[in-house]
């Protein structure tokens, strides 16, 4: 694929985004205002085999997840010296652990003797040791025990230092590489990190995380997430709302993001719908239900929408929401960062992350963490990872509120792609130019890196 800004630029009937905010009661951040749209290819399908073939998820575990920056947890998952994390990704797993002196160190979890698992649970530690022989490591990865050390005089400490794993920290997140050769994350991630110096994601905690086991892959599972053309077909209850197909979609090297405007209906409605009928669809509400706000005289849907979520954040950030303009408050500021890592802007505390589940190239596991801000001098523990169970879907997790409903409608469709690839005579997926333009900037990079 070929990448260029001249063509596929071309836009739904109806508002832009920009002219949104051109009636945005507040001042509009710099970064909403601007577009970067990005013709990925000739129209060219992908290959299915990205998706049903061990072959390619093979290739991406030598050539992605073996040298790609990741997403591994959260600083506040390990807040005390010994506290650690395990990230598994498709059949790698590392160990993510805070030091003596504040900083963060990861290893391959597998003892240096005979390659046992080091860990199996998360948890807080003053060592690590295999429960296999006894094998044992300090906190640094520095060799520490060897029972019976008589009968391994070939063996030195420094041979046996655990492998140090590239880790950087950003906004509260920990991110690691397992390439040793692979380029700063201050580089990888540039576009992003600039991105969100107007969006501190650092001051939020870890409210809740939630996640499950998907059969499909896991590009699968995340293009679901990765454009808003899906809305019409498979929330079609919030396309009253919601202005699917003006999305405006924006790609950048590393990063690319798709911003989806709240209150202001789809343009592939039929008629336009009452503010009442926005509200009850936002809210969702039944028609018997008491509406508990009308749009006063002069004002829009999507401006009294954004007081009232200025309202509800008010009583723990303060004043602060008066510099937030209604599009903040509002629209859906989905980012990506290469390869699987979402952070939504403003104050909409979503991050998602997708992953393969363990060496299986027809599974994968969604992981839902809900960030908060927070007052007090005290900053709130996480809660425990919430892992739903086969038969529940994400309704079941009453953290994720209203929000479960949605994931459910994309839990439906995830499954029933991975079987309909795995049946069809058709070689290949076939994308919009523009509002699929996310899936394909994923499928462009991807292509760097697996294939070269």
């Amino acid at each position: 694929m070929t990448m260029s800004a001249e063509r596929g630029v071309a836009r739904s009937p109806g508002i832009t985004y920009q002219q949104l905010l051109d009636a945005d009661t507040r001042p509009v951040p710099a970064v909403l205002r601007l577009e970067t749209p990005a013709f990925l290819g000739d129209g060219a399908d992908v290959s299915k085999d990205r998706y049903t073939t061990k072959e390619w998820h093979d290739l991406e575990v030598e050539r992605l997840w073996k040298r790609v920056w990741q997403f591994a947890c959260r600083e506040d998952e390990i807040p005390e010296v010994g506290d650690y994390a395990i990230y598994d990704i498709a059949r790698l797993s590392f160990i993510v652990v805070r030091q003596p002196d504040g900083s963060i160190k990861a290893f391959p979890n597998a003892c240096l003797h005979r390659g046992r698992r080091l860990k199996d649970y998360e948890g807080h530690c003053s060592e690590m040791r295999c429960n296999f022989h006894g094998f044992a490591w300090r906190l640094d990865g520095s060799l520490q025990d060897i029972p019976a050390r008589w009968d391994f005089e070939h063996v030195s400490d420094d041979e046996f230092h655990l492998p140090d794993i590239q880790v950087a920290t950003w906004a509260g997140f920990v991110f690691i590489n397992p390439d040793p050769n692979a380029q700063p994350f201050a580089e990888f991630a540039k576009d992003l990190i600039e991105h969100f110096e107007v969006w501190p994601l650092g001051e939020l905690c870890t409210e809740s995380r939630v996640a499950k086991v998907i059969p499909a892959n896991w590009k699968i599972a995340q293009e679901a997430f990765c454009e808003a053309y899906h809305v019409s077909g498979t929330h079609p209850q919030i396309m009253y709302y919601l202005g699917d197909t003006n999305s405006q979609v924006d790609v950048w090297e590393n990063c690319a993001r798709v911003i989806s405007p709240g209150g202001t209906p789809s343009p592939l409605l039929d008629s336009e719908p009452t503010s009442d009928a926005m509200f009850r669809s936002m809210l969702d509400l039944r028609e018997e239900e008491e509406l508990p706000v009308h749009v006063a005289d002069g004002l829009t849907m999507r401006a009294t929408a954004a007081q009232m979520a200025r309202e509800r954040w008010r009583p723990i950030v303060g004043d602060k929401v008066e510099k937030m303009s209604d599009a903040e408050m509002m629209d859906a500021l989905d980012y990506t960062l290469f390869p699987n890592f979402h952070p939504w802007g403003a104050f909409n505390r979503i991050v998602y992350r997708f992953r393969p589940n363990g060496d299986d190239h027809r599974s994968a596991i969604m992981e839902i963490f809900m960030l908060a801000p927070w007052s007090g001098d005290t900053k709130p523990v996480p809660s425990p990872l919430h892992m739903l169970e086969e038969h529940e879907t994400f309704s079941d997790a009453s953290e994720l509120g209203m929000l479960g409903k949605v994931f459910d409608q994309d839990l439906f469709n995830m499954g029933r792609v991975q079987m309909g690839l795995e049946a069809t005579f058709k070689p290949g997926v076939t994308l919009s130019n523009y509002q699929e333009g996310k899936v394909r900037w994923l499928h462009h990079r991807l292509g760097e890196w697996v294939e070269g």
